[in-house]
């Protein structure tokens, strides 16, 4: 397995991977033979950036069976998605801010992400493991009350698009066997979510076919799978934090 990042270094920025503590830089382009520098860090001389910046960030609704369950809903017939905006982009470390204006609740929404390695449009199920790269860590914040507050229209994009509300990180993951993967979120240290990829109503090879016959998936591309029981609402200096085994902690602190 390998971990890949990105990072800022007295001003600079690169990308690597991450062994324990040291950062092994890289050079040329992380998805297309990536070239291996001499060049190495400890990860104290550096800031995580995101770890990809991808073209589009693709996220799931109801896709847990335990979530459509404890609500009463409908299995879907084909993955239900929204878009995140590239601006919502955040990285582990740096805080979470509330959009101004709006005073309702914040919630936290722990996920696994997809992360797409090569162009992919059309695919099968059985094509689509060639093209991932790897998993990472999601946290699909929200301003929940903005969902269905006017009663023609719910606004999805509004609000879960808004800046530091589409935090990844902290790695890349690759080689990891997504049947095995557990999502845990926690929040001042109390867990508050643990439940396994296996609950999913489309797999990571389904939702990467269904989604290629929608639109062409680009390298570094994301889908957040969705989310499954125990989301729930942050106060300001919560600190919230996502982890899967081989990824990684996305930690955030909530600003309010």
């Amino acid at each position: 397995m390998t971990n890949w990042i990105r990072f800022t270094r007295r001003g600079n920025s690169g990308f690597g991977t991450l062994d324990h503590d040291t950062v092994s830089e890289y050079e040329g382009d992380m998805f297309d033979d990536p070239r291996l520098t001499d060049r190495r860090y400890d990860i104290s001389e550096v800031k995580l950036l995101v770890p990809v910046l991808p073209s589009k960030m693709i996220a799931m609704a109801n896709n847990f069976h335990a979530l459509i369950e404890k609500f009463g809903m409908t299995v879907p017939e084909d993955p239900l998605y929204f878009l995140k905006a590239n601006s919502s982009f955040h990285p582990t470390g740096d805080p979470i801010e509330r959009p101004a204006g709006y005073h309702g609740k914040i919630v936290f929404e722990g996920e696994l992400g997809i992360v797409i390695g090569r162009p992919c449009k059309n695919v099968t199920a059985e094509q689509a493991g060639s093209y991932i790269f790897g998993y990472t860590c999601i946290n699909d914040v929200t301003s929940i009350d903005l969902l269905n507050k006017n009663p023609s229209f719910q606004q999805w994009t509004r609000c879960k698009a808004a800046d530091t509300f589409g935090g990844f990180g902290p790695t890349i993951a690759t080689g990891l066997h997504a049947a095995d993967i557990r999502v845990k979120t926690l929040v001042d240290s109390s867990e508050r979510q643990n439940y396994p990829i296996t609950d999913m109503v489309f797999t990571p090879s389904e939702l990467v076919s269904r989604i290629s016959c929608d639109m062409t998936l680009l390298p570094g591309d994301i889908i957040a799978c969705g989310t499954s029981v125990g989301v729930g609402s942050l106060k300001p200096g919560n600190v919230v934090e996502v982890q899967i085994d081989g990824i990684g902690t996305l930690k955030n602190e909530f600003a309010g």
